[in-house]
């Protein structure tokens, strides 16, 4: 494969000493890449102990200390005003890179209308997948999901977890919001990637992102995110993301891959489900089933409370003169 020569930066943003194995895992598997990047930024969240500990660990590396809004926003945003490549690739700290992974994705712009690119992400569970738990809702662990993109094709946004992204489109759409993104304990909020992909396509209205199945990563599924609790709580605070995905884009229509997902995918899925319960007598069916249900009304739910949310602050704004 002829590489393509632009400079890459990459980006893993950090954020806790309880994913140190994790981190060291996910640092190695760019040093192994096939095709180098030209720099490693590794971004602390507001964590001193750590910020020492990834200083003395990666000399490799250029280790920095998260210096906007507390969260994976802010951090992002750290890192990309630290780096100078033409392409910024951003990488988990829970995830582990295909050795190709760099080599493949960069590809993709030569051509210039290609603004961001990212790959499969798959999950790599590190305690027993459940039986209900269904491949349509493997968003909610930060993954590749059943019903959405599975063909070199256009996509309205990348995937954090594993995305790289031509430079230009900082200097000309911004950053990352800070008012998404994860940020500690808090709800895990997302859609900050949506958010700048959209802004980025008005900015560059030729412009597009890919989806490349081509390579992958793999993004670490612990058991505390295989539980019932984890499940109605990330679709929920998925629904209060897309909620205000559409009070910043001011549109209800950056919605319209979901509204298919919801339409072809769960629609498929829960006659698929149900009739595999019925045919080989599996409870499993049923449950999957089941959760499709649980999974799209508490993301519903989220997303009426996000919008009533965003109204009530509407009518509170002061009238200026």
């Amino acid at each position: 494969m002829e590489q393509y020569g632009a400079h890459i930066s990459v980006i893993i943003c950090v954020y806790t000493m309880q994913r140190w194995v994790d981190i060291c895992e996910a640092v190695d598997s760019v040093r192994r890449q096939t095709l180098w990047a030209d720099e490693l930024i590794i971004v602390v969240d507001h964590n001193p102990e750590l910020l020492e500990t990834c200083r003395a660990a990666f000399a490799d590396a250029i280790v920095v200390a998260n210096d906007r809004t507390r969260g994976l926003s802010g951090a992002r945003n750290t890192g990309i005003s630290r780096s100078t490549g033409e392409i910024v690739a951003f990488l988990d700290d829970d995830a582990v890179a295909d050795r190709d992974w760099l080599a493949i994705l960069s590809q993709h712009f030569k051509r210039p209308e290609v603004l961001g690119v990212t790959s499969t992400i798959l999950p790599d569970w590190k305690s027993r997948r459940p039986g209900w738990f269904p491949e349509e809702f493997l968003w909610t662990v930060g993954c590749t999901y059943k019903g959405g993109p599975s063909r070199l094709q256009e996509i309205r946004n990348v995937q954090g977890a594993s995305a790289l992204l031509r430079r230009s489109i900082f200097a000309k759409a911004g950053g990352f919001s800070a008012g998404l993104g994860r940020a500690g304990a808090k709800l895990p909020l997302s859609c900050e990637e949506t958010e700048l992909c959209i802004r980025a396509k008005a900015a560059h209205p030729d412009g597009c992102f890919l989806f490349e199945p081509a390579t992958a990563v793999f993004h670490k599924v612990t058991a505390a995110r295989t539980t019932w609790s984890y499940f109605v709580l990330r679709c929920y605070a998925e629904g209060l993301s897309k909620a205000f995905l559409t009070d910043l884009s001011g549109t209800s229509s950056v919605l319209k891959v979901e509204r298919d997902y919801v339409v072809r995918a769960l629609a498929q899925a829960v006659l698929r489900d149900v009739s595999l319960a019925f045919s080989r007598f599996d409870l499993s069916g049923f449950k999957r089933a089941g959760a499709i249900f649980v999974g799209l009304a508490s993301t519903s739910a989220g997303f009426l409370v996000g919008k009533l949310s965003a109204t009530d602050k509407r009518r509170a704004a002061p009238v200026r003169a």
